[in-house]
């Protein structure tokens, strides 16, 4: 028998800009152009963006190919629509001189950026957030992908992109529980990483809800911040990006039983409270940061409680198929304090005992 080996070649190391602004969409296509001279380019964005003027300020009647995914939000966050993506790429006689433009939420990132890691063995991709879940998460760290049948996110790659435009004006035209249910992704990242802009959030959640731009774009710049240190030290989620995934755990289970009934920061707002219920049960908690996490929760008006219609044997099920479950076992981000993360043996999720994971899960039942 001959063995032979395959040297491959470390990555290179890059970096990509975040720029963040209000009133900028208008210039972002012509500030594209200079960064990649001479390539096509290629939008993929939704029809409610298309609805709201997003599409049309951004291209400024330029006649630029663009595929509008129908409809919009999870359910169209599939296999299917990532083909007929990159079929409608094929149909405009595109080649690997592309940019993929991502304008839109969370589902048209992940569409986009998985269609720009696929599509000719690779092609850069911009993200241009226009929703605070995206705005505040989604947009930075190079994570693409689609969901299975079974479960969220099956399906997918780390892909990063070449530049992120955040234009916090474009958060004026959500509706208010769309604009309500990403800011879960900014609490989240307060309570992991930063005590401070934890206080920040509840000092200023009027203003917040009142969608100021000046707040708004502080708002930004703390995610981002918070996010790229996280990235920057793991980028493909070996250890401590899992902080990242706080009360997402059990928040993902929640989206598929309700077969995505909930948004998103709705299904991570209810898997923060149980996992807090986790962390009391194996006396982690000394403090009062499972009811301050709980009172901006609901000022957000978001849910802290699994809908009495879902199974606990369905979310039991589903808990195994989360695609960062060890040994088909489910693991955990607990928090250590508010603002810290509980990390073990240089571990950043825990293995918790199906016993108090049944019992927190019952506790969070209406």
């Amino acid at each position: 028998m001959n063995e032979q080996f395959v040297k491959i070649p470390a990555e290179q190391e890059r970096s990509y800009p975040i720029t963040i602004g209000t009133g900028i969409l208008s210039g972002l296509l012509a500030r594209i152009e200079r960064l990649f001279p001479k390539k096509s380019l290629f939008i993929v964005t939704d029809e409610k963006l298309v609805q709201a003027g997003h599409l049309a300020t951004l291209t400024g009647g330029k006649n630029v190919p663009s595929y509008a995914i129908t409809p919009a939000g999870e359910r169209s966050k599939t296999m299917a629509t990532a083909t007929a993506i990159l079929e409608a790429m094929e149909q405009h006689r595109l080649s690997r001189d592309t940019v993929v433009i991502g304008l839109g939420g969370g589902t048209v990132g992940d569409i986009a950026g998985f269609a720009a890691a696929v599509f000719k063995r690779g092609v850069p991709v911009v993200h241009i957030p226009t929703t605070t879940v995206a705005q505040a998460d989604s947009s930075v760290g190079g994570k693409t992908g689609v969901d299975s049948s079974l479960s969220k996110n099956a399906f997918g790659c780390f892909w990063y992109p070449s530049a992120v435009f955040i234009d916090t004006a474009t958060l004026k035209t959500l509706d208010d529980l769309q604009y309500r249910s990403g800011l879960v992704e900014s609490v989240k990242h307060a309570a992991i990483a930063d005590p401070e802009y934890f206080t920040f959030l509840e000092k200023n959640i009027d203003m917040v809800l009142r969608r100021d731009t000046k707040i708004l774009e502080q708002i930004a710049g703390w995610n981002c911040r918070i996010k790229a240190s996280v990235v920057e030290e793991d980028p493909t989620e070996k250890n401590k990006r899992r902080i990242l995934n706080y009360g997402h755990t059990i928040g993902h289970a929640v989206e598929s039983a309700c077969d995505y009934q909930l948004l998103h920061g709705q299904c991570v707002a209810i898997g923060m409270i149980a996992v807090g219920m986790m962390e009391q049960a194996l006396g982690m908690v000394n403090d009062d940061r499972i009811e301050r996490i709980e009172a901006i929760l609901k000022k957000l008006g978001m849910p802290t409680e699994i809908p009495s219609d879902i199974k606990m044997e369905q979310l039991m099920d589903l808990l195994l198929l989360d695609k960062k479950a060890v040994g088909k076992r489910p693991w955990f981000v607990l928090l250590e304090r508010l603002g810290r993360v509980y990390c073990k043996d240089g571990r950043w999720a825990h293995e918790v005992s199906q016993e108090i994971v049944r019992q927190a899960i019952e506790k969070s039942f209406r």
